[in-house]
């Protein structure tokens, strides 16, 4: 069989633990045999990161926007625990965090629908995607230590060495600080990354902050949305059918439990981080999840939404066949794999992602499943699969 060719690479960012193992699988049963694979690849294990003091994360943010499309596997940010099992020089940053910085971007997570996965919130009929920026708050803060009392100030010096000075808190005693900031072009981008998102999917916006609390700050994200969508995006909204809706955090979660989905939900940087995996979770799991970073100027990558899954690459390394769930991996390559074709006039490359994601849920919805949709799998799952299994029946079924 003639394998489908690509006219241009897209940047393969490799990752760590169980996901790694499995993207290699992936590669070798889903893609090579059927695509004449054009990637730059780039090693993003911790071990590489810390090697290269991170430069092999700006390397590869650098390569997505010149290449148009990435496609990155589970990666992990390190922590004390990771710093002495990996043997590390330093505590390294999230290459997640790095790569958003990098492209400006907004991720976009929806949820991987399957006939018998039942949401657990049974009012919800569609899938509701979460747009969460990606730039700055606590993903790129400063922060100390406090050993006694004292007097903890916010301290801005402009350009020309003028210097506003606002109190935090007399300090009583031992305590923690942080300072945190966001860039109205930042905003921006992800106001409108996330209006021509809502206008691609046909699906109304809900944009929700706590501006009552955090007056200036969270009112900046409210204000610019706000703003944006007057002057650009109203009359396309209107021509659509679909509406541009704020709310406060709190209210759009106590909202979200009752609506029936098929919304655009977009929140801050943390926001979005957790309610997008309360979505996933409650939707069957986290690994039935899209995620894509979009760039205000046109810049796709593709990721994986959950983690490294720890746990079953140490009984993995014992010798044991475990259970992961590759969807979302998956799905990442056919999510970059479209884009390419679609960007480089190759219909072949579209089709056949179209049909290794149609494979993966016929597998799915035949029974044929991964443990952790086991008990949520109605009818009752024919045979739970290893990975490997669940990845030949999609093999076979392309």
């Amino acid at each position: 069989m003639a394998k489908i060719q690509m006219k241009n690479p897209i940047a393969e960012l490799d990752g760590d633990e169980m996901t790694r193992i499995l993207w290699k699988v992936i590669k070798d049963k889903l893609l090579i045999p059927f695509v004449e694979l054009k990637t730059e690849y780039y090693d993003l294990g911790l071990k590489q990161r810390d090697d290269t003091d991170d430069k092999v994360t700006y390397e590869a943010a650098e390569a997505i926007k010149r290449l148009g499309v990435g496609v990155k596997c589970a990666t992990i940010t390190s922590n004390k625990a990771r710093m002495e099992e990996y043997n590390l020089k330093r505590l390294s940053p999230s290459p997640n965090g790095i790569i958003r910085s990098e492209l400006d971007g907004t991720v976009f997570r929806k949820p991987i629908i399957v006939k018998n996965v039942k949401p657990a919130v049974s009012s919800w009929k569609n899938p509701i995607i979460m747009g969460r920026h990606a730039y700055g708050d606590v993903y790129k803060n400063c922060e100390m230590e406090v050993t006694g009392p004292g007097k903890a100030e916010l301290v801005f010096t402009d350009a020309q060495g003028k210097e506003t000075r606002k109190t935090i808190m007399e300090m009583k005693g031992p305590g923690i600080i942080q300072g945190i900031h966001n860039l109205d072009s930042s905003i921006e981008s992800f106001a409108r990354c996330s209006f021509r998102y809502a206008l691609e999917e046909k699906v109304s916006l809900w944009f929700a902050t706590k501006d009552t609390i955090s007056k200036i700050y969270d009112g900046k994200f409210k204000a610019i949305f706000n703003r944006i969508y007057e002057e650009e995006f109203k009359n396309d909204f209107e021509k659509a059918g679909i509406e541009y809706f704020y709310t406060l955090i709190d209210d759009a979660v106590a909202r979200i439990m009752k609506c029936e989905g098929g919304i655009l939900w977009c929140c801050k940087n943390y926001d979005g981080d957790v309610m997008s995996d309360m979505i996933a979770s409650a939707f069957g799991s986290l690994s039935m999840m899209t995620s894509v970073l979009v760039s205000p100027q046109g810049v796709f990558e593709y990721e994986a939404a959950h983690g490294t899954v720890q746990k079953h690459y140490y009984r993995y390394l014992k010798g044991e066949k475990t259970s992961t769930n590759p969807v979302a991996l998956i799905f990442a390559w056919t999510g970059a794999l479209a884009k390419r074709g679609e960007i480089d006039g190759t219909q072949d490359l579209v089709d056949f992602a179209n049909k290794l994601e149609k494979a993966t849920l016929d597998t799915i919805e035949a029974g044929l499943i991964t443990g952790d949709l086991a008990k949520l799998a109605d009818p009752a799952p024919v045979k739970i699969l290893n990975s490997w299994e669940f990845i030949d029946e999609i093999a076979s079924r392309l």
